[in-house]
């Protein structure tokens, strides 16, 4: 059995032996971001459905906003909070490397950000050290695994580069964090979660009027297609 294989395995196992898990729609407190990405949150859920085990806790990486934004969101559905982080896009989405995700692509060698629903699976100790390997659910980055798509820590990825550059380094299209952001998400972000990535725009003071792809437009995942 070849480790695409196992992988598969592990997932339909993993979502038999989950329990059900009672979802908030929206938190009590927070910001009209908050509550938009709780609804994103629970709206990716929904349409993953159970090639997802762990439905505490989902990451929504907005490329919407520049790279020295807080843009990658924690959306916690159990304690109804949302931490945000720095995260890095793929230079092949950013060649003018102003901070800016340009394009999506999810084609092997193009070194871009790919948008879409991810799964996180297993960890391994790889270039970057540590690392999550990540599995693409959607067409537009089903090509994840082969491309090595992972969530990674990467000096350029910490604050301090954003005071001496304005902005974040580039990724070859993984998900680049800072070391002390990496342990956070390695802790609370791996092992059967929902990543789901696209530009939304949404800041701390505002929401822009560019919204995510309609759920109900999709069809729903079923464990072991991909």
């Amino acid at each position: 059995m070849n480790r695409r294989d196992v992988l598969k395995t592990g997932i339909v196992a993993g979502a038999a032996a989950s329990l059900p898990v009672t979802l908030a729609a929206a938190p009590r407190k927070g910001s009209e971001r908050d509550r938009k990405l709780f609804a994103l949150a629970k709206d990716q859920l929904d349409r993953a459905g159970d090639v997802i085990w762990k439905k505490d806790i989902v990451g929504i990486a907005d490329f919407g906003v520049h790279s020295a934004e807080k843009r990658f969101h924690f959306v916690n559905l159990d304690r109804e909070e949302v931490q945000s982080f720095h995260v890095s896009h793929g230079t092949g989405s950013d060649p003018e490397h102003d901070g800016w995700l340009n394009q999506y692509s999810n084609v092997e060698g193009s070194n871009a950000t790919s948008k879409g629903a991810y799964i996180t699976w297993e960890w391994y100790v790889g270039r970057y050290g540590t690392s999550v390997r990540l599995g693409g659910l959607d067409s537009t980055n089903d090509a994840a695994l082969r491309r090595y798509i992972v969530m990674h820590r990467a000096k350029y990825a910490e604050p301090d580069h954003i005071d001496r550059w304005g902005r974040l380094g580039r990724s070859n299209g993984c998900f680049a964090l800072g070391e002390e952001q990496f342990r956070i998400a390695l802790l609370n972000l791996s092992g059967g979660r929902l990543l789901y990535a696209d530009s939304l725009g949404w800041s701390d003071g505002s929401l822009t009027t560019l919204q995510p792809e309609d759920p109900s437009a999709i069809q729903r995942y079923a464990p072991g297609t991909f």
